[in-house]
């Protein structure tokens, strides 16, 4: 056996050892009981340490530097110079980090989960606050740990979104907000009226599950190696490319929350589905740095495929004219008299709404925006936890118009920081933006496109995304498979400029002011 190949071995087992606690992540928060949570963060606690200590071990060391000389003069574009040149990235960062913290961060998770679940049922901050302020705590020494040059909310990005500032970041936002605001205001002052009232009748659960499956099989999303779950917040989870597992929650009276969720978790299975065969268990399915298993190159990738299949195609209008009539199969009752154009717009339609999962897309980025603004007062301590929920409603009527009417509804409504996900929010619009690139760029390429996904056909599209990004893995960044594929960097006018076609037709407002 090479050195590559003991490298490669070695890694495999790391690989493993995050399978096996991203396992437990989505029992935890699938099916376990309540009373599990506190040794359920003991377990997740060990195996963060572990596999934290083998990454940094010696025993890594000396297997990279031997891979690192085997593999010296060749393509520096093959998958072996580029698994070593990751694991050496991993290697360096994981190094500057404790395993303390990583424990301690794995241990607080669960029980903090549990706690933000419970306060968001019974509207109590206050019974998850104690668990924010341990997490928020524990993110600033990881911050302090990894280290940063201008803001400490750069570490946090460093885990996300790695080729971003705090300032690269608002920036972008700023550019956004600047997009989108016109937008909203056409839209506000147009006399477009659009009916909805079908969508408040009750919506069977089964027939949501089983509509969203069929589509997502259509998607191609492969039950036999992936299945789907309900939980508090959707969301998605591998265990390696074989078995990638979804979830979504329901709404009996709000039938699209659950169908766009199963279509966005359906955007991320196929990410990590469509890894090449070759990188399973190898560094390039490895995520070195955040104490979890994820086969894409970062999390605002990720996003981008999960917005990607969500909106640009499940909330298009080609999409709805193709599929309505399977819709209205499950729900005859419900949609009888309801054309296709109906539901697309109405479940298109712009409205005020302090939730974000569900939120229009113009609305959207300004969710996140907010959140971004927060967490960085938070890691740099301007605002403390105790005073979230305030600063939380006064954000929401500066950027939304509307104060929520609850906690739940409001600051608890999330389970990202229960989670110490920090630094991950600014990916679901970085997410945005790389979409329509990535979807421009596939027009482009794929010759006939519209046409297949005017008829559902997703293969040409779901080839071309494999082929591009999903079968590398980590072998490239983000911006090099922007560069890659669109010969061009990070730019918001292709998604701003989708977002006003398509709004400016849905309220006949009339075009650019």
């Amino acid at each position: 056996m090479g050195a590559f190949e003991e490298f490669e071995e070695y890694v495999g087992e790391i690989n493993d050892l995050l399978c096996v606690g991203c396992v437990l992540i989505w029992d935890f928060r699938t099916q376990m009981p309540s009373g599990g949570a506190l040794t359920r963060g003991c377990q997740l606690a060990t195996i963060n340490r572990l596999v934290h200590e083998r990454i940094v071990s010696d025993n890594m060391r000396r297997r990279l530097e031997r891979a690192e000389s085997e593999v010296v003069g060749e393509d520096p574009d093959s998958y072996r110079v580029r698994s070593v040149r990751h694991a050496r990235h991993g290697y360096e960062m994981a190094r500057r980090i404790p395993s303390g913290i990583i424990g301690d961060i794995g241990d607080c998770k669960v029980v903090a989960q549990q706690a933000w679940a419970e306060a968001r049922e019974h509207n109590d901050f206050d019974q998850f606050a104690p668990h924010l302020e341990r997490m928020v705590s524990l993110n600033r020494d990881l911050a302090d740990a990894i280290g940063y040059s201008e803001h400490p909310y750069d570490a946090m990005l460093a885990l996300y979104v790695p080729e971003m500032t705090t300032s690269s970041l608002l920036d972008l936002l700023a550019e956004l907000k600047a997009g989108v605001l016109p937008l909203l205001e056409r839209i506000e002052h147009s006399d477009t009226r659009i009916p909805d009232e079908f969508l408040s009748q009750e919506y069977p659960v089964d027939r949501q599950r089983a509509f969203g499956m069929d589509i997502a099989r259509r998607f191609g999303y492969d039950l036999e190696r992936g299945r789907l779950d309900e939980s508090p917040h959707p969301f998605m989870i591998s265990f390696t490319r074989q078995d990638v597992r979804i979830t979504t929650r329901y709404d009996l009276r709000r039938p699209q929350s659950a169908i766009f969720g199963i279509l966005h978790e359906t955007g991320h299975a196929l990410y990590e589905q469509g890894l090449d065969p070759t990188l399973t268990r190898g560094a390039l399915a490895c995520d070195f740095v955040r104490p979890y298993a994820i086969n894409g190159t970062s999390i605002s990738l990720q996003e981008s495929q999960s917005r990607l299949w969500e909106t640009l195609v499940g909330r298009s209008r080609s999409f709805w004219q193709c599929h309505f009539s399977r819709l209205a199969d499950y729900f005859p009752g419900q949609l009888r008299g309801v054309e296709w154009e109906d539901f697309y717009r109405a479940t298109n339609q712009v409205e005020s709404s302090p939730v974000r999962l569900g939120a229009d897309e113009i609305a959207y980025n300004l969710h996140i925006l907010l959140r971004v603004e927060i967490e960085v007062a938070l890691m740099e301590g301007s605002l403390e936890v105790a005073e979230l929920p305030e600063a939380w409603n006064a954000k929401t009527k500066e950027y939304l118009g509307i104060t929520p009417a609850t906690d739940s509804e409001g600051v608890l409504q999330d389970m990202h920081w229960s989670t110490g996900y920090f630094g991950s929010f600014p990916t679901y619009s970085l997410g945005n933006v790389m979409a329509a690139q990535f979807f421009e760029a596939a027009h482009r390429s794929v010759p006939g496109l519209d046409d297949a996904l005017a008829v559902g056909d997703y293969r040409p599209l779901l080839s071309w995304l494999t082929e591009n990004i999903y079968r590398h893995g980590h072998a490239y960044s983000a911006t090099e498979l922007l560069q890659r594929t669109t010969g061009a960097g990070l730019q918001t006018r292709p998604y701003l400029t989708y977002l006003e076609k398509k709004y400016d037709e849905i309220y006949a407002c009339g075009g650019r002011s």
